[in-house]
């Protein structure tokens, strides 16, 4: 039931983006499109609510339960910048705005070690969560699945830091675009 909720959440997550950025730049009604964007984290709270729920009703934690732990964090953590990359390649497909730029050399190291820190933040926050469901079911028995969710967390991260050191050791070098005959 929890894969189907994460399964659910995510294309309500995209509905109400695409939706949203439709009704900024299709539309003209930016404050439409405002209300809609704001749907993206409300939908985070029903699947977190729908796991608690599970849970805190006699259910045993599955692996499912600790990947919506990891979504709800990279979604709250990342969540801003995945708008913001809809929301500029949006307007530059259906409103004549600017292409998005891609970086490269220290911009793009710089993003990089951006991320670590939203990483960061995404498995703290996945973290806590499992945490807490842990302490509020109580029982061990039913919540052994999520202690394993910990190592997952950790390997995320050092993943994440890996490409940043990567990258500030080989910085990414501009793709060279072919001359036009």
């Amino acid at each position: 039931m929890i894969l189907v909720a994460i399964v659910v959440c995510e294309i309500a997550f995209w509905v109400a983006i695409l939706s949203g950025l439709a009704a900024r730049y299709l539309l003209r009604r930016p404050r439409l499109g405002a209300a809609l964007l704001v749907l993206a984290p409300i939908i985070d709270a029903v699947l977190l609510t729908l796991v608690a729920i599970d849970l805190l009703g006699g259910g045993t934690a599955s692996w499912q339960h600790g990947l919506a732990a990891i979504y709800i964090g990279i979604s709250v953590a990342y969540g801003k910048r995945m708008v913001a990359w809809a929301d500029v390649r949006f307007k530059h497909r259906f409103a004549g705005g600017p292409a998005p730029v891609q970086l490269t050399g220290f911009a793009y190291t710089a993003k990089s070690w951006r991320d670590v820190l939203l990483t960061t933040l995404a498995v703290a926050i996945a973290a806590a969560i499992l945490g807490v469901i842990i302490l509020l079911v109580a029982d061990p028995e039913r919540t052994q699945a999520l202690f394993d969710y910990f190592k997952i967390l950790a390997i995320i991260f050092g993943i994440d830091f890996i490409w940043a050191v990567s990258y500030t050791i080989w910085p990414k070098k501009p793709t060279m675009v072919a001359p036009r005959s």
